[in-house]
């Protein structure tokens, strides 16, 4: 909305209909999963029309007010964070999935400058995206305006319940949130702390809502919420976002895997070449925009033993067809096959492949992408237009890692998630993607011919 029009609601209005402080297990009396479901979205859907009309400074300042909150009860959040931890090595849960659940101050208190960051990004509500007077005096004006409701649903992420409920909160959305139950403690928490950050502001607590405690069945029925939940959006591995695809009724923004590809050109710089992968597959190996497959040109022996050799340095599990084994004879690797091509494997293991050319490279990728990110290191132009023009992936890369799609590092603050989709939002989705547009015409009394 334009300024003029998003003010006239005032904090004092907004504050007289917020909600009381505390969760919502202690508002809520026993209902099943689809009428606990119901009551949410009912609850987040008014919340969300009062958020709407919130100005850009009263959304900072309950950004700010989440993030220092966040800080003064770290403690508390990790002694939530720790249970599920002891919980989750018990039950024997994979080492990625436990290095994306495990929170620290370090990473505590780099959700809390996250959210200082979007308090200090421009409001997405209100821009004019495009806008015209018609020669019969009609005034138009398509702006942005946000989604209403945006569920999402994920696992072993308790970062992702700050990074959504800040990125809906900026962007005038009410969030309902499935974190999952490996991380059932730790969001617990951290949704209550968000809450009261909402309520200290005289904004609405409904605003951000926890479903975990509705489970699989709640899950099922958040999938099926049409008229309550505007959008949702799944987080995770392979199963989570099919299941979230193939059975919702609700419009889904399909947030993908990562088999992400690196292609070393013959002209390559060396160099260049080993940083790029090994900051490409060890910084965070458990992220969904790190390296999984690695296509050598055959004519790039120099560049490929290095970066091979560097990798196997740094831990890093080789999958090497025969002719990238015979790179480095002398190191232990295993055998390629068809399944690392089409692996993510989330961890400290990478398929490496030589390819004959660029087109093969090219062929390659297109058979076992996933659409999110692909990278060629080349000094060759033409063969760097050739791959960007080329592989249709949401984020496509020039000598540079592909650990660069990410919300943050392109400037957008936190991002909701990487949409391997191509409708409405691709790539990493930040402020803007979590808006819509709205036509607002004024007229001074003209009617159609």
């Amino acid at each position: 909305m334009s300024a003029d029009i998003q003010d006239t609601a005032s904090e004092t209005d907004l504050e007289n209909t917020a909600s009381e402080p505390g969760s919502p297990e202690t508002l809520e009396p026993t209902l099943t999963p689809q009428e606990g479901i119901t009551q949410l979205g009912q609850r987040a859907k008014k919340a969300s029309r009062k958020l709407a009309r919130a100005t850009r400074a009263w959304k900072d300042r309950a950004l700010t007010e989440m993030a220092e909150q966040l800080l003064a009860k770290t403690d508390q959040i990790l002694a939530a964070n720790q249970r599920d931890l002891e919980r989750a090595e018990q039950n024997g849960v994979a080492a990625p999935l436990i290095q994306r659940l495990t929170l620290t101050k370090a990473k505590i208190a780099d959700l809390a400058d996250a959210l200082r960051e979007l308090a200090g990004l421009p409001d997405p509500v209100g821009q004019v995206v495009r806008g015209q007077t018609l020669p019969n005096g009609l005034r138009l004006r398509q702006m942005r305006v946000p989604m209403g409701v945006i569920a999402a649903i994920y696992e072993a992420r308790p970062n992702v319940t700050v990074d959504i409920a800040g990125l809906a909160i900026k962007s005038g959305n009410a969030a309902i949130l499935r974190g999952g139950s490996a991380a059932e403690e730790t969001n617990k928490v951290l949704v209550s702390i968000l809450r009261d950050a909402l309520h200290a502001v005289g904004l609405p607590e409904d605003a951000i809502i926890s479903a975990d405690k509705y489970g699989r069945e709640g899950a099922g029925a958040l999938m099926k919420a049409r008229g309550l939940v505007d959008v949702l959006i799944p987080r995770g591995g392979h199963d989570l976002i099919q299941t979230v695809v193939t059975e919702s009724t609700v419009p889904v923004i399909e947030t993908g895997e990562g088999n992400v590809h690196i292609f070393i050109d013959k002209t390559a710089n060396a160099e260049q070449a080993t940083e790029i992968l090994l900051n490409a597959k060890t910084q965070k190996p458990s992220v969904c925009n790190t390296v999984e497959t690695l296509l050598i040109h055959k004519d790039a022996v120099t560049q490929g033993e290095g970066v091979l050799r560097a990798l196997a340095r740094a831990a890093v599990v080789l999958h090497a067809d025969e002719r990238a084994q015979a790179l480095i004879p002398d190191l232990e690797t295993q055998p390629a096959t068809e399944e690392d091509w089409a692996t993510e494997y989330l961890d400290l293991h990478l398929a490496v492949k030589v390819v004959d050319d660029l087109d093969e490279a090219l062929e390659h990728i297109r058979t076992w992408t996933t659409g999110h990110t692909e990278a060629i290191l080349t000094n060759d132009l033409a063969n760097a237009d050739r791959f960007v023009a080329e592989l249709d992936s949401a984020a496509v890369i020039v000598n540079a890692s592909t650990r660069f799609t990410d919300g943050g590092e392109l400037g957008l603050g936190a991002e909701v998630g990487i949409s391997t989709q191509k409708l409405h939002a691709r790539g990493p989705m930040g402020l803007a993607e979590l808006t819509t547009t709205k036509w607002v015409v004024h007229g001074d009394g003209q009617v159609r011919g």
